[in-house]
């Protein structure tokens, strides 16, 4: 009885709260998309929604652009900026997977990248989700779980939640359970999504969810969005066609008091793994308070890396805490390089910067005209590093002063390049990989796989090279060796699907690559044709992350998607061991010794492993 006393006088308020209203809900706009009418559809709603009166407010949840390009985002501002009422925006991980600024850019311009309202008695809570610059599954930002945390904390438990975010809340997300678990714990009424481009009921564990068609118009003379009335029983989906109709309801969610208590069991994480492999240990884990999307540097007893909202840590090696911290104004994706005693790396606010690596004070920083993410090399006291602007450079790694500067890249570059003899070789996001003379920056060749596809570009490997014959991999699924000399094709094979994830041995005869299921494969470097030597069946599942490959004291290691490093036997084809430190991509990892290694995770782990 006293149950059925306060849900009715639950339900009471919230009509008396809780006064009727309606909102737009626009996805998937895709500004910049090939076919070139986004930017037409995404006008025409904007003028349809102006035209309509009873209208409250706008959500736009995510992949507001195609490539998340200075360019697009600029756009769609420009387009959204036309609305007469409210308007919160989400980015999507179209915004993030290949910004070229880390994300930094789309919060310049709509100054957040995350929000909270309330409005009625409602409380609308929209968080981003990336992936960020990195190819991985979804993942809200560990930044963005801490800021969860302290809006839910400021919330009653009684007051009606609407939470809004670009990926549903499933295993599309590699920590949709983080957002759920806290979700669960409050009146959450519903939640709404793009990214599957179709209008769709769906449940989150008892948490009603709907997904939104995209604003495009696929195949249609006009594209749409849905109008989404609340009422005080119910949260009422219709599609509206811009310049036409308003269909009939297709979805409604009832409102009222939320319980999500219950026997059901819902799919979390294993960490069973670990408990099959006693030879690898954990010696010490630290979870930064966002993102590490890099590779942390080793010196002197410390783990050193920069994380997504612009701060670097460093770490004692032997206890795991914080030695010293330094602050940049924009997210770090960029792996630090170490030359003699300091630390070197780029940041999203266009600084290049070198810090002293026993106390983290500046020792040198040099502006650039976007954005740095590319990951630092040092040979000889020169500081090699691509950026967003156009240019690759070489610093002087003592000072900062530039040697000399290439231009003419039409994307940002990403990765770490390679010094192979008198040059240096990287990729970047416009389809190309470069070979610049090292002395003095001229171009010596430039190399693409022939597709037109910026997506297919060798951007995220790290390439390698022995006997005059550089090899990547790239998106297209394809293994290419080219003449280190001349830039030449020399073969390319896809009987493997590898993706961005590359080794060679140390003797330099093999090559490892991680295919898209399961499977390391070694090839021979080769010059005439590929020859393909082993396939090893891993069974790390999916794996589409770029994650180098390294030989260590006769094993394979290596990360995988699902917070997973691995180490095999090439030769018995045998899994060494494995360790699961979270859910989320593994970086590229750092080998310490013949015992021990640094992993970071895209959810702001980092940990050092030790196996016998």
């Amino acid at each position: 009885m006293k149950k059925i006393f306060f849900g009715i006088l639950f339900f009471f308020n919230l009509c008396l709260q809780a006064q009727e209203f309606k909102f737009a809900f626009v996805t998937d706009t895709h500004i910049g998309s090939p076919n070139g009418v986004a930017e037409e559809d995404l006008q025409r709603t904007v003028e349809d929604i102006n035209s309509l009166e009873g209208l409250d407010f706008v959500l736009l949840t995510g992949d507001i652009t195609e490539m998340g390009t200075d360019e697009e985002i600029e756009l769609a501002k420009s387009i959204i900026d036309q609305l007469e009422i409210p308007w919160y925006i989400l980015p999507g991980n179209h915004d993030t997977g290949w910004s070229e600024s880390g994300g930094v850019s789309f919060i310049r311009e709509f100054g957040y990248d995350k929000f909270v309202f309330e409005h009625k008695g409602f409380k609308f809570i929209g968080n981003a989700s990336g992936p960020y610059v990195r190819m991985s599954d979804g993942h809200i930002p560990r930044d963005a779980i801490v800021w969860l945390d302290k809006v839910l904390e400021e919330t009653p438990k009684d007051q009606p939640i609407i939470f809004v975010n670009h990926y549903p809340l499933d295993n599309s997300l590699d920590n949709w359970y983080e957002a759920i678990d806290r979700l669960k714990n409050y009146n959450t009424q519903f939640a709404i999504c793009g990214h599957g481009h179709r209008n769709k009921a769906l449940d989150f564990e008892g948490i009603p969810g709907t997904m939104g068609r995209s604003n495009l118009r696929v195949g249609q003379e006009v594209g749409g969005y849905n109008i989404v009335e609340i009422t005080s029983e119910n949260a009422i989906f219709r599609e509206r066609t811009p310049g036409g109709e308003t269909a009939d309801a297709w979805r409604e969610i009832p409102l009222g008091n939320r319980d999500f208590q219950n026997d059901n069991l819902y799919e979390r994480p294993s960490y069973a793994v670990n408990d099959s492999f006693p030879q690898v240990q954990k010696k010490w884990e630290y979870h930064s308070d966002a993102n590490v999307i890099s590779t942390p540097a080793y010196i002197d007893g410390m783990v050193i890396f920069g994380n997504s909202t612009g701060k670097v840590e460093a770490l004692s090696e032997a206890t795991g805490k914080t030695v010293w911290s330094f602050e940049t104004e924009g997210g770090i994706f960029s792996s630090p390089a170490i030359f003699r005693n300091t630390v070197i790396f780029g940041s999203g606010d266009g600084n290049i910067y070198s810090l002293k690596a026993a106390s983290g004070k500046l020792n040198w920083k040099t502006k650039t005209e976007h954005s740095v993410l590319g990951s630092p090399i040092v040979e000889d006291g020169v500081v090699y590093i691509g950026g967003s602007d156009g240019k690759f450079r070489a610093l002087n790694a003592k000072t900062g002063a530039e040697k000399w500067v290439f231009e003419g890249l039409n994307g940002p570059v990403v990765s770490t390049p390679l010094i192979y003899k008198h040059q240096v070789i990287f990729g970047a996001w416009d389809r190309n990989l470069y070979a610049l003379n090292k002395e003095t920056g001229t171009l010596n060749w430039k190399w693409n796989n022939d597709s037109p596809n910026r997506m297919f570009s060798p951007a995220m490997v790290i390439p390698v090279a022995q006997d005059g014959v550089v090899y990547i991999v790239a998106p297209d699924r394809y293994l290419s060796a080219i003449d280190a000399n001349s830039g030449e094709t020399l073969w390319r094979t896809n009987e493997a699907t590898v993706r961005e994830s590359l080794g060679i041995s140390k003797d330099g005869k093999r090559l490892f690559g991680k295919t898209m299921n399961d499977d390391v494969v070694i090839f021979a470097t080769e010059k005439e044709e590929p020859k393909l030597l082993k396939r090893i069946n891993a069974k790390f599942g999916y794996d589409h992350v770029p994650s180098m490959l390294f030989e260590q004291d006769g094993q394979i290691i290596f990360g995988t998607r699902n917070g997973v490093v691995y180490s095999l036997n090439p030769t018995t084809e045998a899994i060494n061991w494995k360790y699961k430190i979270d859910h989320s991509m593994v970086n590229t990892i750092r080998i310490i010794n013949k015992k021990s290694l640094i992993a970071s995770t895209m959810d702001g782990k980092v940990v050092i492993l030790t196996w016998k």
